[in-house]
């Protein structure tokens, strides 16, 4: 009967401890078709304090436009094209919401999109130049910067250079969720000049795809909770789990046996 109840309670141990594969599979279930049109997924971007600007001002004559492009020289000029060039070089949303443009001054853009920006920026250029036909502005957020902590390979922030990134790439540019990470319950945190607002993402399901935080947005942060399992100790896979219980099992019985010998 002891062993009976003995091996019941290995076995039991066994099933809850691991990792079951339903909890690791991406995208279960197959899509459905759908008219409904997500506008959240649309609409466009609108600017957040500490973004980053990237804004060109082009023309026939480089000259004439030259005074209105920043440039800074950068100490390691090895990282001209990387992330240190767009923060010189660039223009940084600050805490009441503006830019710092040459010549034209302060320039709010908290709220507003990268087209808004473009055209406020034209609109200063108007004072300077008479026709604008020869001139051709450029406004685009330099990056989507985000965080990523928790159960994922690689902590820290990033940033990828696209217009749009998915949760999907988001994690991935993270080196993916590990063995003892919540896929069902992804957190999503946004701040914006509404506040601050939490999305929970089940990565499990397909349906995932329809979530209006599905794509993220700058300055984002993606937390990924630990599974039960990584707290109890036991182990992720069934062999990782017997060895644990083994152990111990091999520990009382060595400590029963010397308290006999006693």
């Amino acid at each position: 009967m002891t062993r009976k109840i003995l091996y019941l309670l290995i076995l039991s141990t066994l099933v809850v401890s691991c990792v079951p594969k339903k909890d690791l599979v991406y995208f279960q279930g197959e899509p459905t078709p759908s008219t409904k049109v997500y506008k959240l997924a649309n609409e466009p971007y609108r600017l957040q304090v500490n973004d980053i600007l990237d804004v060109k001002i082009k023309a026939d004559d480089e000259k004439k436009v030259s005074l209105f492009n920043q440039t800074e020289t950068i100490p390691n000029q090895s990282l001209q094209q990387g992330e240190q060039s767009l923060y010189f070089n660039s223009y940084t949303v600050d805490r009441q919401g503006k830019i710092r443009f040459p010549y034209i001054g302060e320039v709010n853009v908290l709220g507003y999109t990268e087209k808004e920006v473009r055209e406020k920026i034209e609109d200063e250029l108007r004072k300077y130049f008479n026709d604008l036909e020869d001139i051709f502005v450029t406004v685009k957020l330099a990056g989507i910067r985000y965080t990523v902590i928790g159960e994922v390979n690689r902590n820290g922030s990033q940033v990828l250079y696209q217009n749009q990134v998915s949760i999907v790439e988001a994690i991935a540019n993270a080196g993916d969720i590990t063995i003892t990470g919540d896929r069902k319950k992804v957190q999503v945190w946004r701040k914006n000049i509404d506040g601050t607002k939490k999305f929970y993402l089940d990565l499990t399901k397909v349906e995932t795809f329809n979530h209006e935080a599905f794509y993220i947005q700058s300055n984002d942060i993606i937390y990924v909770e630990p599974l039960k399992q990584k707290s109890w100790g036991t182990g992720t896979t069934g062999v990782q789990s017997f060895t644990t219980i083994l152990s111990v099992l091999s520990l009382v019985t060595t400590s029963i046996l010397l308290i006999k010998t006693l």
